[in-house]
Parts: structure tokens; C-alpha cells; sequence
């Protein structure tokens, strides 16, 4: 007997399977959460494989514009270098460490990652951690450490030492034992081309919206930063399988916000799971804003972030750090995980989700920056993706129809194929077409 409801789309007849999943239209079901086992974490395909050092004198360079690839062994200290040459002693550094451990690691809620940046004396210009916490779920977790320009310490060009440290109790089982994958991502900010005043931001709309409403559309996440899905606002609908973690992003512009809430769907079965469905958004350059998590009985509940400020530069002189991570513009990330304890209490699924995402504000030009970022785009809005819709832009930079222009590309260039495979369909799968309508008019 199935535990879960499939998605109409779900029930496609197998003689359509291959033609459907070639275009990308047999929803959700049809992907690859629906597999026994959840797909791994999605590494930069250019990544580089570097490893660590347990000193500063033979640790690896770090170079802005990079993704690395590498590994942290258990109860291990790694060790990097980050140089800043004279041309960027006004820039700030980023480098975010997304630590990635076994699916069948046993992890308990603190365990995780600190990351540190410390300047040629040792002292500490930041510390950033992440844990697993309540969904005790092994997932990727992502700690930002950085180097602020502007601040009292850690100031001008040279060699700086990040150092990536594993937090387990290793009192957890075999299962948490063994080497744990990490991706490096460093980015540079450089500095503003004028000053801005350096005032907290103010108030902003604090109340939570209503969640939009309307028929869901299905959308798969990708499996990591890198193969982030585009989403646009809407009401999106994916399956997630217990361990999987998928990933979007959601283009913001200077002055806009994003409001996201993630439901959870129903299922058979008797009991709790604590921090069953985690929603979680990161900034273009992989710091937390903000994440919450779901506790599950089976009924089918909703998880909200908390109303987040528009993007503005002035953010990063506010106190909560939900605040300060909204400092720039460029590409959101939505990042959804669910628990890997629910195989146990309801079943392996997979499990519908579905997400609800806002964007409002009014967008305006951003601070003038001196020079390029690395990599360059990064604090830049994406606007392309024909399966999701535009982002409306009022009175911003950004209202040249850049966005319509993808999506209609990508409308056309989908009917084409759509004609072509269709027009190669037998007998057979027409009938099946016919028979799939008329038990589901509303598909």
C-alpha cells in the first residue's frame, strides 16, 4: 500500500515516461528524490581538490574566484591561506566552508563546522559555525568566516590563515566516524566608490505576510550552491526523500525581499520527528540570513522564515545577524532538507513539499562598488530561467524585460521540442495520453 499521495502529473503511464522526462513536465515525482537513496551533495564541477594542512606553514592558498574541493578528517583542524594583495586591502573577504558528511554518518545537534579568519599575528578577524541541530540529520552545513574592511583589526593587504575545525562528540557511533567532504567558495567585495553612511538600517514591514495562494507548479531543487535552481514567486512543488536536501535561488535586487514558507504534506503513520523539514536562506555568498524547522506528526504543516529586511548595503551595520547577511544584492538561496529519522517513523516517502515564495520591495541602483568582485557577478541578480516567472521590478534598473526575454526564449524553445517529441509518439502513447486526461481533468 503507498504511504504518500503522488502528484497527478506522478501517475503518468509508462509509455509516455521517456518523452515527459525529456521535457521536463511529469512534475515532480518524476525526479530523482523519488529514488531509493537521496541524491549526494552537487560539488562545483570545476572545483578544485585541495587539502588542508594542520600548520600555517605548509597550509594551501586560497584564491578568490575559486570553488575547492576537500576534506575534513574526524576531530580534525585544517589550515588554508588567504592572500590579499595591496590592490585589495580595502576589499572584504569571504570564504564560506560547506562541510559534507556521509549519509549514514550518526550526528548529533551540535556537531558541525567552526571556521575562523585570523591575520599574520593571529588574531581572529571572525568566527562562524554550523551545526546539524534538532533534524540530528546528517546534511550540508555551511559556515561563512570573513574579513571585514572597515574594521578596527585584521586590516590591510597580506597573508591571512583561515582554519576549518570538525565539531563532534564523537560519542555517537561508528557512524560519525571518517572524513567529512568540504567546499571552499572565497569571494571579494571591494569597496564602495564613495562613502554611504554607515547607519543600522531602519524599520521595515515586520509582519508576516499572508502565504500565497494558488496551484502548485512542480520544480525540482539542484543538489548543491552550484546547481541551485532558479525560482522565481510563485507556489513551487517538489518530493524530497528522508536525507535529501535540494536547492534554489531566488534573484534579488537592490531594496527587494524575499518571504518563503515550506509545507510539508501528509503521511501515514503513528509518531514525532523532530526538525523534519528544514528551510534555510543563504546570502550570494553562502552566509546563513536565517532557517527554521518543523516538527512532524504526520499532518501536513507549514515552516516559515522569519520577515526578513529588504537588501541594502546599510545592513551590515545592524546588530542581529539575520540583518547584517542582507547586505548585497545578487542570487538568494533557498535550501530545503528533510530529515533522514522520518524513514523510520513514516516510511521512506518521498514526501511532497511545498514552497511558497514572495518577493516584493521596491528595487533601486545599489552602491557604486571601485572595482570588480571575484568572481565577477557575484552580487549581481540573475534573471534567467524559462521555467520559473520573471521577478516584476518597480522603477529599478532592471526593468529592460531581460527576464521576459529569457522566459519567452525559453517558452518557444520548449514548444519546439515539445512538437518534435510529440509528433514521434506512437499509437500507443496517445492512448495512454488520452486515458491519463480523462481520469485526471485538472491536471
Amino acid at each position: 500500500m503507498r504511504r504518500h499521495r503522488r502528484t497527478a502529473w506522478g501517475r503518468c503511464r509508462a509509455p509516455l515516461t521517456a518523452a515527459i522526462l525529456a521535457l521536463g513536465l511529469c512534475g515532480t515525482a518524476a525526479f530523482p528524490a523519488a529514488a531509493a537513496d537521496a541524491p549526494g551533495y552537487a560539488f562545483s564541477p570545476g572545483a578544485r581538490t585541495v587539502e588542508g594542512a594542520t600548520g600555517t606553514a605548509d597550509a594551501p592558498r586560497l584564491d578568490a574566484g575559486r570553488v575547492y574541493r576537500g576534506s575534513l578528517p574526524e576531530h580534525g583542524r585544517l589550515t588554508y591561506r588567504l592572500h590579499l594583495a595591496e590592490a585589495d586591502a580595502d576589499a572584504t573577504a569571504y570564504v564560506p566552508v560547506t562541510a559534507v558528511p556521509p549519509p549514514d554518518a550518526t550526528v548529533t545537534a551540535t556537531d558541525g563546522i567552526r571556521v575562523s579568519v585570523r591575520d599574520a599575528h593571529g588574531t581572529a578577524c571572525s568566527y562562524a559555525t554550523a551545526r546539524f541541530g534538532a533534524a540530528l540529520s546528517p546534511r550540508p552545513v555551511t559556515a561563512l568566516g570573513r574579513r571585514e574592511a572597515g574594521k578596527a583589526l585584521c586590516q590591510g593587504a597580506g597573508t591571512y590563515t583561515v582554519l576549518v575545525e570538525r565539531l563532534d562528540t564523537g560519542s555517537a557511533g561508528t557512524g560519525s566516524a571518517g572524513r567529512w567532504d568540504l567546499e571552499i567558495a572565497p569571494v571579494l567585495e571591494p569597496r564602495l566608490s564613495a562613502p554611504v553612511p554607515s547607519d543600522a538600517p531602519g524599520t521595515w514591514d515586520s509582519a508576516s505576510p499572508e502565504p500565497l495562494a494558488g496551484a502548485p507548479r512542480g520544480l525540482a531543487g539542484g543538489a548543491g550552491f552550484t546547481a541551485a535552481r532558479p525560482l522565481g514567486q510563485g507556489v513551487w512543488r517538489t518530493t524530497l526523500v528522508p536525507g535529501q536536501t535540494q536547492f534554489y535561488k531566488v534573484p534579488l535586487d537592490w531594496g527587494r525581499r524575499v518571504q518563503a514558507t515550506a509545507e510539508l504534506g501528509g503521511a501515514q503513520g503513528h509518531g514525532y520527528v523532530g526538525g523534519a523539514l528544514d528551510l534555510a536562506l543563504y546570502n550570494p555568498v553562502r552566509g546563513l540570513a536565517d532557517d527554521a524547522s518543523l516538527g512532524y506528526t504526520g499532518v501536513r504543516r507549514p515552516v516559515s522564515l522569519a520577515p526578513l529586511p529588504p537588501v541594502e548595503y546599510a545592513n551590515r551595520y545592524a546588530a542581529p545577524a539575520a540583518v547584517t547577511a542582507l547586505r548585497f544584492a545578487g542570487d538568494y538561496y533557498l535550501v530545503l532538507h528533510l530529515s533522514d529519522r522520518l524513514d523510520g517513523t513514516f516510511g521512506r516517502g518521498p514526501y511532497d513539499v511545498t514552497l511558497r515564495v514572495r518577493v516584493d520591495g521596491r528595487a533601486h541602483a545599489g552602491p557604486g562598488y571601485a572595482g570588480r568582485p571575484v568572481p565577477d557577478g557575484v552580487f549581481t541578480a540573475t534573471e534567467r530561467d524559462a521555467a520559473v516567472a520573471p521577478l516584476p521590478v518597480a522603477g529599478g534598473s532592471r526593468g529592460d524585460g531581460t527576464a521576459l526575454k529569457a522566459v519567452a526564449a525559453g517558452g518557444f524553445g520548449l514548444g519546439t521540442a515539445s512538437l518534435l517529441v510529440l509528433g514521434g509518439w506512437t499509437v500507443a502513447a496517445r492512448r495512454a495520453q488520452s486515458r491519463f486526461r480523462a481520469q485526471n481533468p485538472t491536471a
